[in-house]
C-alpha cells in the first residue's frame, strides 16, 4: 500500500504538567475500556462462535459500546449527519486516522476490511482480529479469493467498510478512490443485492491548533499521536456525513461506482468547508 506523505507533520509541543496529567488519567480509563470490552468480547465470542458460526449477533454492540465511550473518555464529542445504512452492503469513508475506526464503529455495527499487515500490528492486530476484520493482501493473484471472502461476509449480513483511497491522509482533501475492491460487488451473487454508502468523516481540529491536529499519515509515530490527542485540554469535534447509499446494479462497473461514491464523500468535505468559512 503507498502511504501519502503529501504535507509536512505537525509541530509537536511538550504537553505540559497538565498535559502528562491527563494522558495518563484518559490513558488509564481508555485502556481499562478498550482492553477489559476486548476481554468481554472474546469470551462472549466462544459462545456465539459455536451457535452463530460467522454471524455475530451479539460481539458488535460490545464493540460498538466500546468505541462510544472512547469518545465520551477523550471528550472529543461526534456529530452525525444523515441515515446510516439498514441491512447488508458496504460502507465507504476517506481515511484521516486510527480515529476513524472508533467514530465510525461508534455509530454502526461494521467490519472493517485492512491490509494484512494490520493482523500482526501488536495491539491494534488484536483488536482488530478480534471483532472481526476482514484483512486481505494487494495482490491481483488473490483477487478470486477475496471476492470469496466478501461474498460469504456479505451474504451473511455483514456490512463492511473500507478506505477506498487506499492510505491515510492529514484530512484536509480526499484522494483519489482505488477500484480494485469495488469489483468484489459486482459478483453474480451480490450485484443485484448489494448496496453501498460513503460517508464524509471530518475532523475539526481544537481552538488554535493546527487544522490536521487529527490526522495521521506518512510516518507519524502511532504512540506520538495516541499521546498529542489524549493530552489536548479541550478537543475539537468530529463530523460523519453519511450520503444516500446506492445500489451496485444502478451502475455499470466498478470505476463508476467508485467515482460516484468519492464524488459524494468530496461533496461533503466541500459543503463542510463552506460552512466554516461563512
Amino acid at each position: 500500500m503507498t502511504t501519502w506523505t503529501g504535507a509536512p507533520e505537525p509541530e509537536e509541543r511538550p504537553p505540559g504538567l497538565a498535559g502528562w496529567l491527563r494522558i495518563l488519567l484518559r490513558g488509564a480509563v481508555l485502556g481499562t475500556v478498550v482492553f477489559g470490552g476486548l476481554a468481554v468480547l472474546l469470551l462472549v465470542r466462544l459462545i456465539e462462535r459455536p451457535l452463530c458460526g460467522v454471524d455475530r449477533p451479539v460481539t458488535p454492540y460490545i464493540t460498538q459500546g466500546v468505541c462510544r465511550a472512547a469518545f465520551v473518555i477523550l471528550q472529543l464529542p461526534i456529530h452525525v449527519h444523515g441515515p446510516r445504512l439498514g441491512g447488508p452492503g458496504a460502507v465507504v469513508a476517506n481515511h484521516t486516522s486510527w480515529l476513524d475506526i472508533f467514530a465510525l464503529n461508534s455509530r454502526k455495527n461494521v467490519y472493517f476490511v485492512s491490509k494484512s499487515e494490520v493482523a500482526g500490528w501488536p495491539g491494534i492486530g488484536w483488536l482488530a482480529r478480534a471483532t472481526g476484520t476482514v484483512f486481505i493482501k494487494r495482490d491481483p493473484k488473490e483477487a478470486r479469493s477475496q471476492t470469496q471472502i466478501f461474498e460469504e461476509r456479505l451474504l451473511h449480513g455483514h456490512r463492511l467498510l473500507f478506505f477506498p483511497e487506499g492510505t491515510s491522509t492529514d484530512g484536509q482533501q480526499v484522494l483519489p478512490f482505488k477500484t480494485t475492491l469495488f469489483a468484489a460487488f459486482f459478483a453474480d451473487a451480490l450485484r443485484h443485492e448489494m448496496q453501498v454508502q460513503a460517508v464524509s468523516v471530518i475532523y475539526h481540529a481544537p481552538e488554535g491548533e493546527d487544522p490536521r491536529f487529527y490526522g495521521w499519515w506518512g510516518d507519524m509515530s502511532f504512540g506520538t499521536h495516541l499521546l498529542r490527542t489524549l493530552a489536548a485540554r479541550q478537543q475539537g469535534r468530529v463530523e460523519l456525513f453519511y450520503h444516500p447509499p446506492v445500489r451496485v446494479d444502478a451502475f455499470a462497473n466498478r470505476k463508476s461506482l467508485a467515482r460516484h461514491l468519492e464524488d459524494q464523500v468530496r461533496r461533503g468535505h466541500a459543503v463542510q468547508g463552506e460552512m466554516q468559512t461563512d
